[in-house]
Protein backbone atom coordinates (compact mmCIF):
# COMPACT_ATOMS: atom_id res chain seq x y z
CA UNK A 1 0.00 0.00 0.00
CA UNK A 2 1.34 3.45 -0.94
CA UNK A 3 1.96 6.07 1.73
CA UNK A 4 -0.71 8.34 0.21
CA UNK A 5 -3.35 5.62 0.18
CA UNK A 6 -2.52 4.78 3.78
CA UNK A 7 -2.79 8.46 4.73
CA UNK A 8 -6.17 8.77 3.00
CA UNK A 9 -7.48 5.71 4.82
CA UNK A 10 -6.29 7.15 8.13
CA UNK A 11 -7.95 10.49 7.32
CA UNK A 12 -11.16 8.67 6.41
CA UNK A 13 -11.36 7.11 9.87
CA UNK A 14 -10.51 10.38 11.62
CA UNK A 15 -12.11 13.04 9.43
CA UNK A 16 -14.84 11.55 7.22
CA UNK A 17 -17.78 12.57 9.40
CA UNK A 18 -16.44 16.11 9.78
CA UNK A 19 -16.03 16.36 6.02
CA UNK A 20 -19.57 15.04 5.68
CA UNK A 21 -20.90 17.67 8.13
CA UNK A 22 -19.32 20.49 6.11
CA UNK A 23 -20.70 19.08 2.87
CA UNK A 24 -24.20 19.00 4.38
CA UNK A 25 -23.80 22.74 5.02
CA UNK A 26 -22.60 23.42 1.48
CA UNK A 27 -24.91 21.04 -0.41
CA UNK A 28 -27.95 21.20 1.87
CA UNK A 29 -28.74 17.50 1.60
CA UNK A 30 -27.66 14.42 3.56
CA UNK A 31 -27.58 11.96 0.67
CA UNK A 32 -25.73 14.31 -1.70
CA UNK A 33 -23.20 15.06 1.04
CA UNK A 34 -22.61 11.35 1.66
CA UNK A 35 -21.95 10.70 -2.04
CA UNK A 36 -19.74 13.78 -2.29
CA UNK A 37 -17.71 12.73 0.74
CA UNK A 38 -16.93 9.29 -0.74
CA UNK A 39 -16.08 10.85 -4.12
CA UNK A 40 -13.69 13.28 -2.43
CA UNK A 41 -11.75 10.56 -0.63
CA UNK A 42 -11.53 8.52 -3.85
CA UNK A 43 -10.21 11.60 -5.69
CA UNK A 44 -7.65 12.24 -2.94
CA UNK A 45 -5.98 8.86 -3.54
CA UNK A 46 -5.50 9.74 -7.22
CA UNK A 47 -4.67 13.45 -6.97
CA UNK A 48 -2.38 13.41 -3.95
CA UNK A 49 -0.17 10.74 -5.53
CA UNK A 50 0.81 13.18 -8.30
CA UNK A 51 0.14 16.61 -6.80
CA UNK A 52 1.20 16.00 -3.21
CA UNK A 53 -0.77 16.21 0.03
CA UNK A 54 -2.40 19.65 0.53
CA UNK A 55 -1.61 21.79 3.56
CA UNK A 56 -5.20 21.51 4.79
CA UNK A 57 -6.44 18.02 3.79
CA UNK A 58 -9.91 18.43 5.29
CA UNK A 59 -10.60 21.71 3.45
CA UNK A 60 -9.36 20.08 0.22
CA UNK A 61 -11.70 17.13 0.71
CA UNK A 62 -14.67 19.40 1.40
CA UNK A 63 -13.97 21.55 -1.64
CA UNK A 64 -13.33 18.56 -3.92
CA UNK A 65 -16.48 16.79 -2.74
CA UNK A 66 -18.63 19.84 -3.34
CA UNK A 67 -17.34 20.51 -6.85
CA UNK A 68 -17.68 16.86 -7.84
CA UNK A 69 -21.34 16.91 -6.80
CA UNK A 70 -21.92 20.17 -8.68
CA UNK A 71 -20.42 18.57 -11.80
CA UNK A 72 -22.71 15.56 -11.35
CA UNK A 73 -25.75 17.83 -10.94
CA UNK A 74 -24.70 19.86 -14.00
CA UNK A 75 -24.50 16.71 -16.12
CA UNK A 76 -27.87 15.41 -14.96
CA UNK A 77 -29.49 18.86 -15.36
CA UNK A 78 -29.31 18.39 -19.13
CA UNK A 79 -31.92 15.65 -18.83
CA UNK A 80 -33.77 16.73 -15.66
CA UNK A 81 -35.03 20.32 -15.56
CA UNK A 82 -35.75 20.04 -11.80
CA UNK A 83 -31.99 20.01 -11.20
CA UNK A 84 -31.56 23.46 -12.76
CA UNK A 85 -32.72 25.29 -9.62
CA UNK A 86 -30.32 23.26 -7.47
CA UNK A 87 -27.48 24.07 -9.85
CA UNK A 88 -28.26 27.80 -9.82
CA UNK A 89 -28.26 27.82 -6.01
CA UNK A 90 -24.94 26.02 -5.87
CA UNK A 91 -23.33 28.25 -8.48
CA UNK A 92 -24.32 31.20 -6.28
CA UNK A 93 -22.64 29.62 -3.25
CA UNK A 94 -19.05 29.36 -4.37
CA UNK A 95 -17.14 28.83 -1.09
CA UNK A 96 -14.32 31.26 -0.47
CA UNK A 97 -11.46 30.75 1.99
CA UNK A 98 -13.69 31.94 4.84
CA UNK A 99 -16.16 29.14 4.08
CA UNK A 100 -13.39 26.57 4.40
CA UNK A 101 -11.40 27.95 7.33
CA UNK A 102 -10.67 25.69 10.29
CA UNK A 103 -13.08 27.40 12.68
CA UNK A 104 -16.00 27.19 10.24
CA UNK A 105 -15.30 23.54 9.51
CA UNK A 106 -15.10 22.72 13.23
CA UNK A 107 -18.50 24.32 13.86
CA UNK A 108 -20.10 22.23 11.11
CA UNK A 109 -20.25 19.14 13.33
CA UNK A 110 -22.09 21.09 16.01
CA UNK A 111 -24.49 22.50 13.39
CA UNK A 112 -25.20 18.97 12.21
CA UNK A 113 -25.89 17.78 15.76
CA UNK A 114 -28.42 20.56 16.39
CA UNK A 115 -30.08 19.73 13.06
CA UNK A 116 -30.33 16.04 13.93
CA UNK A 117 -31.58 16.93 17.44
CA UNK A 118 -34.22 19.40 16.28
CA UNK A 119 -37.36 19.35 18.51
CA UNK A 120 -39.60 18.54 15.54
CA UNK A 121 -37.97 15.08 15.48
CA UNK A 122 -38.87 12.57 18.18
CA UNK A 123 -36.10 11.55 20.59
CA UNK A 124 -35.46 8.08 19.18
CA UNK A 125 -35.07 9.56 15.69
CA UNK A 126 -32.77 12.30 17.00
CA UNK A 127 -30.40 9.80 18.56
CA UNK A 128 -30.46 7.32 15.68
CA UNK A 129 -29.89 10.07 13.12
CA UNK A 130 -27.01 11.59 15.06
CA UNK A 131 -25.24 8.29 15.68
CA UNK A 132 -25.56 7.43 11.99
CA UNK A 133 -24.90 10.79 10.35
CA UNK A 134 -22.63 12.59 12.83
CA UNK A 135 -20.65 9.61 14.12
CA UNK A 136 -20.78 7.30 11.12
CA UNK A 137 -22.00 4.21 12.97
CA UNK A 138 -23.57 1.62 10.70
CA UNK A 139 -27.28 0.94 10.96
CA UNK A 140 -26.44 -2.39 12.60
CA UNK A 141 -24.24 -0.70 15.23
CA UNK A 142 -26.95 1.84 16.03
CA UNK A 143 -29.47 -0.99 16.34
CA UNK A 144 -27.28 -2.80 18.87
CA UNK A 145 -26.87 0.40 20.85
CA UNK A 146 -30.68 0.68 20.96
CA UNK A 147 -31.22 -3.05 21.57
CA UNK A 148 -33.49 -3.13 18.51
CA UNK A 149 -33.41 -4.29 14.87
CA UNK A 150 -31.58 -2.70 11.91
CA UNK A 151 -34.80 -2.25 9.85
CA UNK A 152 -36.34 -0.28 12.74
CA UNK A 153 -33.31 2.02 12.89
CA UNK A 154 -33.22 2.38 9.10
CA UNK A 155 -36.86 3.54 9.13
CA UNK A 156 -36.13 6.10 11.84
CA UNK A 157 -33.20 7.50 9.88
CA UNK A 158 -35.17 7.73 6.62
CA UNK A 159 -38.10 9.42 8.39
CA UNK A 160 -35.71 11.83 10.10
CA UNK A 161 -34.08 12.91 6.84
CA UNK A 162 -37.48 13.29 5.19
CA UNK A 163 -38.72 15.46 8.06
CA UNK A 164 -35.64 17.69 7.88
CA UNK A 165 -36.26 18.24 4.14
CA UNK A 166 -40.02 18.72 4.30
CA UNK A 167 -39.94 21.03 7.35
CA UNK A 168 -36.95 23.01 6.04
CA UNK A 169 -35.17 22.50 9.35
CA UNK A 170 -32.24 24.95 9.33
CA UNK A 171 -28.68 23.71 9.41
CA UNK A 172 -27.45 26.09 12.09
CA UNK A 173 -26.48 26.51 15.72
CA UNK A 174 -29.49 27.96 17.62
CA UNK A 175 -29.38 31.47 18.99
CA UNK A 176 -28.34 32.05 22.61
CA UNK A 177 -32.02 32.47 23.58
CA UNK A 178 -32.96 29.11 22.03
CA UNK A 179 -30.00 27.11 23.33
CA UNK A 180 -31.30 26.19 26.83
CA UNK A 181 -34.46 24.49 25.55
CA UNK A 182 -32.53 22.65 22.82
CA UNK A 183 -29.60 21.49 24.92
CA UNK A 184 -31.13 18.49 26.73
CA UNK A 185 -31.56 16.40 23.59
CA UNK A 186 -28.08 17.31 22.40
CA UNK A 187 -26.50 16.28 25.72
CA UNK A 188 -28.36 12.97 25.59
CA UNK A 189 -27.04 12.27 22.12
CA UNK A 190 -23.46 13.27 22.98
CA UNK A 191 -23.51 10.94 25.99
CA UNK A 192 -24.81 8.06 23.88
CA UNK A 193 -22.03 8.73 21.38
CA UNK A 194 -19.49 8.67 24.20
CA UNK A 195 -20.91 5.44 25.63
CA UNK A 196 -20.72 3.72 22.25
CA UNK A 197 -17.04 4.69 22.12
CA UNK A 198 -16.26 3.91 25.76
CA UNK A 199 -17.99 0.54 25.80
CA UNK A 200 -18.33 -0.42 22.15
CA UNK A 201 -21.50 -2.42 21.49
CA UNK A 202 -19.64 -4.97 19.39
CA UNK A 203 -16.34 -5.78 17.73
CA UNK A 204 -12.79 -6.64 18.77
CA UNK A 205 -11.92 -3.54 20.79
CA UNK A 206 -13.25 -2.43 24.17
CA UNK A 207 -13.19 1.25 23.22
CA UNK A 208 -13.43 3.42 20.11
CA UNK A 209 -11.29 6.47 20.88
CA UNK A 210 -12.58 8.28 17.79
CA UNK A 211 -16.07 8.40 19.32
CA UNK A 212 -15.01 9.20 22.89
CA UNK A 213 -12.67 11.92 21.65
CA UNK A 214 -15.36 13.44 19.44
CA UNK A 215 -17.93 13.41 22.27
CA UNK A 216 -15.51 15.12 24.67
CA UNK A 217 -14.60 17.70 22.01
CA UNK A 218 -18.29 18.45 21.44
CA UNK A 219 -18.81 18.80 25.19
CA UNK A 220 -16.03 21.40 25.33
CA UNK A 221 -17.48 23.26 22.34
CA UNK A 222 -20.86 23.38 24.08
CA UNK A 223 -19.25 24.74 27.26
CA UNK A 224 -17.86 27.64 25.20
CA UNK A 225 -21.32 28.30 23.76
CA UNK A 226 -23.43 27.92 26.88
CA UNK A 227 -22.81 28.51 30.58
CA UNK A 228 -24.83 25.51 31.78
CA UNK A 229 -24.04 23.29 34.77
CA UNK A 230 -25.18 20.11 33.02
CA UNK A 231 -22.93 20.78 30.03
CA UNK A 232 -20.03 21.00 32.51
CA UNK A 233 -21.32 17.94 34.35
CA UNK A 234 -21.51 15.81 31.22
CA UNK A 235 -18.08 16.91 30.03
CA UNK A 236 -16.67 16.07 33.48
CA UNK A 237 -18.35 12.67 33.41
CA UNK A 238 -16.85 11.84 30.01
CA UNK A 239 -13.38 13.05 31.01
CA UNK A 240 -13.39 11.03 34.24
CA UNK A 241 -14.50 7.85 32.49
CA UNK A 242 -12.05 8.41 29.65
CA UNK A 243 -9.16 8.95 32.13
CA UNK A 244 -9.21 5.19 32.81
CA UNK A 245 -8.93 3.99 29.23
CA UNK A 246 -5.21 3.07 29.40
CA UNK A 247 -5.89 0.71 32.30
CA UNK A 248 -9.02 -0.98 30.99
CA UNK A 249 -7.23 -3.63 28.91
CA UNK A 250 -3.94 -5.49 29.29
CA UNK A 251 -1.15 -5.89 26.72
CA UNK A 252 -3.16 -8.60 24.94
CA UNK A 253 -6.31 -6.49 24.75
CA UNK A 254 -8.04 -8.41 27.53
CA UNK A 255 -10.58 -6.61 29.70
CA UNK A 256 -9.57 -5.50 33.24
CA UNK A 257 -12.30 -4.69 35.76
CA UNK A 258 -12.25 -1.35 37.61
CA UNK A 259 -11.24 -2.93 40.92
CA UNK A 260 -8.22 -4.64 39.31
CA UNK A 261 -6.94 -1.73 37.22
CA UNK A 262 -3.49 -0.22 37.67
CA UNK A 263 -4.54 3.24 38.82
CA UNK A 264 -1.12 4.70 38.10
CA UNK A 265 -2.12 4.47 34.43
CA UNK A 266 -5.15 6.69 34.93
CA UNK A 267 -4.77 10.06 33.20
CA UNK A 268 -4.31 12.57 36.03
CA UNK A 269 -4.78 15.69 33.89
CA UNK A 270 -8.20 14.45 32.74
CA UNK A 271 -9.12 13.64 36.37
CA UNK A 272 -8.08 17.12 37.50
CA UNK A 273 -10.07 18.76 34.71
CA UNK A 274 -13.06 16.58 35.61
CA UNK A 275 -12.71 17.49 39.31
CA UNK A 276 -12.75 21.21 38.50
CA UNK A 277 -15.83 20.84 36.29
CA UNK A 278 -17.69 18.82 38.95
CA UNK A 279 -16.93 21.53 41.52
CA UNK A 280 -18.14 24.21 39.09
CA UNK A 281 -21.36 22.32 38.33
CA UNK A 282 -22.03 21.55 42.00
CA UNK A 283 -21.53 25.21 42.94
CA UNK A 284 -24.10 26.37 40.41
CA UNK A 285 -27.01 25.48 42.71
CA UNK A 286 -28.73 23.47 39.95
CA UNK A 287 -27.38 19.93 40.05
CA UNK A 288 -28.54 17.57 37.30
CA UNK A 289 -28.19 13.88 36.50
CA UNK A 290 -24.93 14.18 34.55
CA UNK A 291 -23.30 16.13 37.37
CA UNK A 292 -24.32 13.49 39.94
CA UNK A 293 -22.94 10.72 37.74
CA UNK A 294 -19.73 12.72 37.35
CA UNK A 295 -19.50 12.99 41.15
CA UNK A 296 -19.79 9.18 41.35
CA UNK A 297 -17.01 8.76 38.80
CA UNK A 298 -14.89 11.29 40.72
CA UNK A 299 -15.31 9.24 43.92
CA UNK A 300 -13.74 6.30 42.08
CA UNK A 301 -11.00 8.47 40.59
CA UNK A 302 -9.96 9.88 43.97
CA UNK A 303 -9.62 6.47 45.67
CA UNK A 304 -6.14 4.90 45.80
CA UNK A 305 -7.67 1.45 45.37
CA UNK A 306 -11.02 -0.34 45.38
CA UNK A 307 -11.01 -1.04 49.12
CA UNK A 308 -10.47 2.64 49.99
CA UNK A 309 -13.31 3.82 47.75
CA UNK A 310 -15.96 5.87 49.53
CA UNK A 311 -18.82 3.44 48.85
CA UNK A 312 -21.06 5.23 51.33
CA UNK A 313 -20.90 8.41 49.23
CA UNK A 314 -21.39 6.46 45.99
CA UNK A 315 -24.52 4.71 47.28
CA UNK A 316 -25.95 8.04 48.49
CA UNK A 317 -25.28 9.60 45.08
CA UNK A 318 -27.08 6.70 43.36
CA UNK A 319 -29.98 7.24 45.76
CA UNK A 320 -30.04 10.88 44.69
CA UNK A 321 -30.05 9.85 41.02
CA UNK A 322 -33.05 7.59 41.56
CA UNK A 323 -35.10 10.44 43.03
CA UNK A 324 -35.46 11.65 39.43
CA UNK A 325 -37.31 8.45 38.50
CA UNK A 326 -36.90 4.71 38.05
CA UNK A 327 -33.94 3.63 35.94
CA UNK A 328 -33.04 -0.09 35.89
CA UNK A 329 -29.41 0.47 34.85
CA UNK A 330 -28.85 2.98 37.67
CA UNK A 331 -30.54 0.54 40.07
CA UNK A 332 -28.13 -2.16 38.88
CA UNK A 333 -25.11 0.08 39.45
CA UNK A 334 -26.44 0.98 42.89
CA UNK A 335 -26.80 -2.73 43.69
CA UNK A 336 -23.13 -3.30 42.83
CA UNK A 337 -22.16 -0.37 45.08
CA UNK A 338 -24.34 -1.82 47.86
CA UNK A 339 -22.54 -5.14 47.50
CA UNK A 340 -19.21 -3.36 47.95
CA UNK A 341 -20.49 -1.46 51.00
CA UNK A 342 -22.68 -4.05 52.75
CA UNK A 343 -21.61 -7.39 51.27
CA UNK A 344 -22.47 -9.49 48.18
CA UNK A 345 -25.66 -10.95 49.72
CA UNK A 346 -27.26 -7.50 49.92
CA UNK A 347 -26.34 -6.61 46.34
CA UNK A 348 -27.47 -10.00 45.04
CA UNK A 349 -30.92 -9.57 46.57
CA UNK A 350 -31.39 -6.26 44.77
CA UNK A 351 -30.12 -7.60 41.43
CA UNK A 352 -32.48 -10.58 41.65
CA UNK A 353 -35.38 -8.14 42.14
CA UNK A 354 -34.29 -6.08 39.12
CA UNK A 355 -34.02 -9.17 36.90
CA UNK A 356 -37.37 -10.47 38.15
CA UNK A 357 -39.00 -7.25 36.94
CA UNK A 358 -37.82 -8.14 33.44
CA UNK A 359 -36.36 -4.73 32.54
CA UNK A 360 -32.78 -5.97 32.14
CA UNK A 361 -33.35 -9.59 31.12
CA UNK A 362 -31.51 -8.97 27.82
CA UNK A 363 -28.76 -6.80 29.37
CA UNK A 364 -25.60 -8.90 29.63
CA UNK A 365 -24.03 -6.74 32.36
CA UNK A 366 -26.94 -7.48 34.71
CA UNK A 367 -26.33 -11.22 34.42
CA UNK A 368 -22.56 -10.68 34.66
CA UNK A 369 -22.98 -8.66 37.87
CA UNK A 370 -25.20 -11.37 39.37
CA UNK A 371 -22.68 -14.04 38.38
CA UNK A 372 -19.83 -12.13 40.00
CA UNK A 373 -21.66 -11.81 43.32
CA UNK A 374 -22.57 -15.51 43.24
CA UNK A 375 -18.91 -16.32 42.55
CA UNK A 376 -17.82 -14.23 45.52
CA UNK A 377 -20.32 -16.11 47.69
CA UNK A 378 -18.91 -19.44 46.54
CA UNK A 379 -22.11 -20.46 44.73
CA UNK A 380 -20.28 -21.75 41.67
CA UNK A 381 -23.10 -23.69 40.01
CA UNK A 382 -25.47 -20.68 40.11
CA UNK A 383 -22.63 -18.38 39.02
CA UNK A 384 -21.97 -20.60 36.01
CA UNK A 385 -25.62 -20.31 34.92
CA UNK A 386 -25.51 -16.50 35.09
CA UNK A 387 -22.15 -16.29 33.32
CA UNK A 388 -23.57 -18.41 30.49
CA UNK A 389 -26.56 -16.06 30.22
CA UNK A 390 -24.23 -13.05 30.10
CA UNK A 391 -22.01 -14.72 27.49
CA UNK A 392 -25.00 -15.48 25.27
CA UNK A 393 -26.02 -11.79 25.29
CA UNK A 394 -22.56 -10.15 25.04
CA UNK A 395 -21.49 -8.66 21.69
CA UNK A 396 -17.99 -7.35 22.43
CA UNK A 397 -15.22 -9.91 21.88
CA UNK A 398 -13.05 -8.88 24.89
CA UNK A 399 -16.12 -9.14 27.13
CA UNK A 400 -16.87 -12.58 25.76
CA UNK A 401 -13.31 -13.72 26.46
CA UNK A 402 -13.50 -12.28 29.99
CA UNK A 403 -16.76 -14.12 30.68
CA UNK A 404 -15.27 -17.35 29.33
CA UNK A 405 -12.35 -17.00 31.75
CA UNK A 406 -14.78 -16.48 34.62
CA UNK A 407 -16.69 -19.56 33.49
CA UNK A 408 -13.51 -21.62 33.67
CA UNK A 409 -12.95 -20.39 37.23
CA UNK A 410 -16.35 -21.57 38.45
CA UNK A 411 -16.59 -24.76 36.37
Amino acid sequence: MSEVRQLVETLYVRESRRVFASLVRLLGDFDSAEEAMHEAFAAAVEKWETEGVPANPRAWLVSAGRFKRIDAIRRSARFDSSKADILRRQDGLQPDEKELDVGRLEDDTLRLIFTCCHPSLNESTQVALTLREVCGLTTEEVARAFLTTPPTIAQRIVRGKSKIRSANIPYEIPSVDELPERIEAVLSVIYLVFNEGYSASSGDAVTRSDLTGEAIRLGRVLMELLDDSEVAGLTALMLLHDSRKAARVDMDGELILLEDQDRSLWHRDAIQEGRQLVAKAMASGSVGLYTIQAAISLAHAEAENSSSTNWERIVSLYDLLLTAGENPVIELNRAVALAMRDGPEVGLTVINTILADGHLKDYHLAHAAKADLLRRLGQKREAKTSYLQALELAQLEPEKRFLKRRLQEVS
